[in-house]
């Protein structure tokens, strides 16, 4: 179910006007027999309008729940620096729990870097892209292989 609810974000994310490259991270690229989330990497143009990729990243998050797992969509620019992750709420405003540093400057952007940052070289050469083209620089486990490498190929996935 969560590889399910991964593919079907890719679809979503890669409808968004804005989107450059979307790749999977984290513990799904391993053999770690029960990752604990979904953890995807979403470059994107810097100035991109992230209402429409939110609601998308809440769909996974939601999904991943549903099954007691995470998700974390984590967003690049397309110069490779890290600009932080989806903001989890659907409305932006100051929250006592929030951690970003500029809370509500940019609608949907969680700038937790005090909390996650990821490197340059991670974001330059992530273990799998999705989109717009699979690449695989880890030995893939058969059931990402299956349930979203193959199936993304076989679509060959593109802008709608």
């Amino acid at each position: 179910m969560l590889l399910a609810a991964v593919r079907e974000f890719v679809c979503e994310a890669i409808d968004c006007a804005g989107v450059v490259r979307v790749c999977l991270i984290g513990s799904l690229t391993t053999n770690k027999p029960v990752p604990k989330d979904a953890d995807v990497l979403v470059t994107i143009d810097r100035g991109m309008e992230l209402t429409k990729l939110a609601r998308a990243g809440r769909r996974l998050k939601g999904q991943a729940q549903r099954i007691n797992l995470g998700g974390d969509i984590f967003l690049a620019d397309a110069a490779g620096r890290y600009l932080g992750r989806i903001c989890h709420y659907r409305e932006c405003h100051r929250r006592v729990l929030c951690r970003a540093r500029h809370c509500g400057l940019r609608d949907h952007l969680n700038d937790d870097l005090d909390v996650v940052t990821l490197s340059g070289e991670l974001i330059a050469a992530p273990p799998i892209e999705l989109w717009p083209d699979v690449i695989r620089r880890v030995p893939v486990p058969p059931d990402v292989e299956a349930i979203v490498l193959a199936e993304l190929e076989r679509s060959n996935a593109q802008p709608r």
